[in-house]
């Protein structure tokens, strides 16, 4: 066994200075100023996050024209993204629901499973949805029949969704090929067999822990039922089926919602299999292309509109108008989303991403550790997973040289653990979710942020067990 003694970054650091301590306090003031003009004052949170955002960039000192152009990347950043996913998502989600396809999805989960085994099919759905796919992509697809299996099982809201938000959550964070993961093991020299193999290993328990376990203490916490509109679809009056001659089978349907996941994953394989983009066969070119989340998830939405269009019976100005519908009641979501984007970057572009990196460059731990209170501390900081792996995989890198494979893999696994703590008000997946299940800010932070936060801490802890047994 490896030991996991001490080990010292490099002598040459930055000092700490006084402006380093007004950054973190400025960043802490602002994320309580946005909680509570949305809680105290109801003010919109799109309005909130602009403010907070200007609060922020002010009292850090940075120049006006700055401020707004810090935020105008943050919201665009997140909008090329994840807004356009998003977009697709609901239009996809839409047609699902309103060609029967969900309630197909429904009547077979239900009579196949009731009580507890409900939670643990949508758990097992959510694994495989969440394996390739981005944890925005994954939520707007699954958001109808979490919903449904709600309304239908009579369970509260929580004992569904936290279960779902899970199962994709943890995957996104710990197991290849999303970008979090492979950006740390690109970063420390791991292999990817090897941390993909543990990254399960880990995923595994911690899913079940921080999802059909812990939803039942959230569903307590919280006690809320199915909202009656998730993301652009009525779910109070149920699914509008005018214009549906047959419903979808569950085969076409299941095929359908799982076909962006096929490609996506298909682009991983081939990435593994020709890892050398300059000698790779066309094959890969191919599926690098339609592996990409935008274009997997443009084609499946061109897949639905045949499947849950045309072949149930919809017209073709049907199915315009369906898609049109979907757009308009995520318009709010999406002003919100990118409004966390911008309050992220303006945290980052004051300097707050920087001062979390030098106080990480003096520290002196376990490389491990490290490497995981690091990404915790940027994460909390600046809200985003992705800056936190980036700049901890960056700051311990120099260290990983004198671990092990498996070693060097377990370090990629903590940092990507650290990256998940304490979503808050500073991350779009925290407003994503809030706004989709029509929660308070409150319910979010008791229920969505002590999710992560406990995804955080368990992978971690399993991530420690492993290293002292392998």
């Amino acid at each position: 066994m490896k030991s996991l003694a001490v080990l010292q970054l490099p002598a040459a650091v930055e000092a700490w200075t006084g402006h380093d301590t007004q950054l973190l306090v400025v960043a802490a003031l602002g994320i309580a100023l946005i909680v509570v003009l949305i809680a105290k004052f109801k003010l919109h949170p799109f309005l909130a996050l602009v403010l907070g955002s200007a609060f922020v960039g002010l009292a850090s000192g940075v120049e006006l024209a700055k401020i707004i152009s810090n935020f105008e990347d943050g919201v665009g950043g997140v909008l090329k993204e994840v807004g356009l996913l998003i977009a697709l998502g609901a239009m996809l989600g839409k047609l699902l629901a309103d060609s029967g396809g969900a309630n197909r999805v429904v009547d077979t989960l239900l009579a196949k499973a009731s009580g507890n085994r409900v939670v643990w099919s949508i758990t097992l759905v959510a694994v495989i949805i969440g394996l390739p796919m981005f944890f925005e992509i994954g939520l707007v697809l699954l958001l109808p029949v979490i919903v449904l299996v709600t309304q239908r099982s009579k369970m509260p809201l929580m004992r569904i969704a936290i279960p779902a938000l899970a199962g994709l959550s943890v995957l996104h964070g710990l197991v290849p090929p999303h970008p979090g993961p492979l950006i740390a093991i690109s970063a420390v020299k791991a292999e990817l067999g090897t941390t993909l193999a543990l990254g399960i290993l880990v995923a595994i328990p911690t899913v079940i822990i921080c999802g059909p376990l812990f939803a039942r203490l959230a569903a307590r916490w919280v006690p809320v039922g199915a909202p009656a509109v998730a993301g652009g679809i009525d779910t109070e009056h149920g699914a509008d089926l005018e214009g549906v001659k047959r419903q979808p089978s569950f085969l076409v349907t299941l095929l359908t919602i799982i076909f962006p996941v096929v490609l996506m994953l298909l682009k991983a394989v081939v990435d593994i299999v020709w890892p050398n983009a300059a000698t790779a066969p066309w094959i890969r070119v191919f599926f690098d292309f339609v592996g990409q989340p935008l274009v997997a998830m443009t084609l499946a939405v061109l897949l639905a509109i045949v499947t849950f269009g045309y072949a149930v019976g919809f017209t073709g100005n049907k199915i315009t108008s369906k898609i049109g519908a979907s757009l308009g009641p995520i318009a709010a979501i999406l002003l919100i989303v990118g409004a966390g984007g911008g309050f992220k970057q303006t945290l980052i572009g004051a300097g707050v991403g920087d001062a979390v990196k030098k106080w990480a460059e003096g520290a002196n731990m376990s490389v491990l550790f490290l490497g995981f209170l690091v990404a915790v501390a940027l994460r909390l900081a600046t809200g985003s997973a992705t800056v936190a792996t980036v700049t901890a995989a960056g700051i311990v890198a120099p260290l990983a040289s004198s671990l092990s494979p498996t070693h060097a893999a377990l370090l990629a696994l903590a940092i990507g653990a650290g990256s998940l703590f304490l979503s808050h008000v500073n991350d779009a997946g925290f407003w994503l979710v809030k706004e989709l299940f029509g929660l308070t800010v409150g319910q979010t932070f008791k229920t969505w942020s002590v999710m992560e936060t406990l995804i955080s801490v368990v992978g971690f802890a399993f991530v420690m067990l492993l290293s002292l047994v392998i």
